[in-house]
């Protein structure tokens, strides 16, 4: 082998290597937009050496902002501008403090914010006992009416937990004694240190909060408040108008396990109609995401199943029963819920030498199908009507990957 066909190859390998450090890198920042130096090691490492490439990619695919300090790495990013459909996404896809908890409500959302905003003037340790008396007196400001929080009972505490474990997941916050559920029991308390580096990277918005509500006037409604923080500039030319759709539809496109065209507005649709071949592969070339392109709408499937907290199929009582259920939708179509009720119920029986015991107890299948229904709404497989007289749900159209044929017999050539 020659010094140039060495040379040619080391050049290749080196190339490989960095295309292969840039995906792991904004595949990571996608399922934790914060990335700290210690918790995150080799990953934050890779994020700070493709700064420039991961930055420059971001504001011209997806329109985010990178931010590299030196013990942190930030991906901001924004929200769908659209109102309806945001709402619809924060209810398929709401926080969870850990696997398996319950969802955020907007209550928990709202507590959340405010334990921010108590932290950014707390000293760098607080207790948590200290936080929620804070906490109850920044409730009884002026434009915070709706927000009853008096540590009153173990619930409203609870709800208080909930957003200190995902600010303990995100690193803002850093246990040093005590645990939180003692606390939510009434019977302890639990001390923490503020890391202000991360806590000063939480707010994600298109416009300050300060100008939004100078621009909004006293007592703004909560729906004008969130879309003017995520409200896209005006565009002026076409060029902007078009920069502006990019980046919408790249935004539903890694954040939403399915697009569908029926549900886009007209421009947005109109827009990836046109560019999806180029756009999709874009995207997955960035980020190791496989496009499916199908008549109905899009999905960028990851191979190796990462960026997901619910798994469709996953082991175990829950997941079966799941696939289960998706596989009944697939092939009968839109059902109602007390009929989904009845065949968990009766799955239940039919698998109880390999499903936990605790689903063949009285009123089990109620949980079983509210679980697999959050999992299917939030991967976008189903959608839930609750109607005066009836829920029903309805299967669209990627769950009919679930769906189970029959095989098709092909009979040979006769001679």
């Amino acid at each position: 082998m020659s010094v140039l066909d060495l040379g040619s190859r080391i050049t290749d390998t080196l190339a490989e290597h960095d295309v292969d450090g840039r995906v792991r890198a904004l595949r990571a920042l996608l399922l934790r937009p914060v990335l700290r130096a210690q918790a995150d090691g080799e990953l934050f490492r890779l994020a700070r050496r493709h700064a420039d490439w991961l930055r420059e990619w971001c504001q011209r695919e997806t329109g985010w902002r990178l931010v590299v300090e030196p013990q942190t790495v930030r991906l901001f990013m924004s929200a769908i501008a659209d109102g309806p459909t945001s709402v619809a996404i924060a209810e398929r896809q709401p926080a969870r403090a850990r696997k398996g908890d319950p969802p955020f409500t907007r209550r928990r959302y709202v507590l959340l914010c405010l334990t921010l905003a108590v932290l950014e003037r707390s000293d760098p340790q607080i207790a948590l006992g200290r936080l929620a008396e804070e906490l109850v007196l920044v409730a009884t400001l002026p434009g915070l009416e709706s927000v009853e929080f008096t540590l009153g009972n173990r619930e409203e505490r609870s709800d208080l937990v909930a957003a200190i474990r995902l600010l303990l997941d995100h690193g803002v916050l850093a246990r040093v004694a005590g645990d939180e559920e003692s606390y939510a029991a009434g019977s302890g308390d639990a001390l923490y240190d503020v890391d202000r580096r991360v806590l000063a990277a939480m707010l994600s918005t298109a416009h300050s909060p300060g100008l939004v509500a100078a621009a909004l006037g006293p007592a703004p409604r909560i729906d004008k408040i969130e879309a003017a923080l995520h409200a896209p500039p005006t565009a002026y030319t076409e060029d902007e108008t078009n920069r502006q759709l990019r980046h919408a539809v790249s935004r539903r496109l890694l954040l939403e396990p399915v697009v569908y065209y029926d549900d886009l507005p007209a421009d947005e649709r109109a827009y990836l109609v046109s560019q999806r071949v180029g756009l999709t592969r874009r995207l997955g070339e960035a980020t190791g995401l496989v496009p499916e392109l199908r008549a109905e709408g899009i999905a960028l499937v990851d191979p190796d199943d990462q960026l997901t907290d619910r798994r469709m199929p996953e082991q175990g009582t829950d997941g079966h029963a799941t696939l289960l259920l998706a596989e009944h939708l697939a092939a009968n179509g839109a059902v109602e819920l007390t009929a989904l009720r009845r065949l968990a119920k009766r799955l239940a029986k039919d698998h109880a030498a390999y499903w936990r015991r605790s689903t063949r107890e009285p009123g089990a299948e109620n949980a079983i199908v509210a679980d697999a229904l959050d999992r299917l709404v939030g991967l976008g497989l189903v959608r839930v009507d609750r109607g005066d007289a009836e829920t029903v749900v309805h299967p669209l159209p990627a769950l009919a990957r679930f769906a189970v044929t029959r095989p098709t017999v092909h009979e040979g050539r006769r001679r």
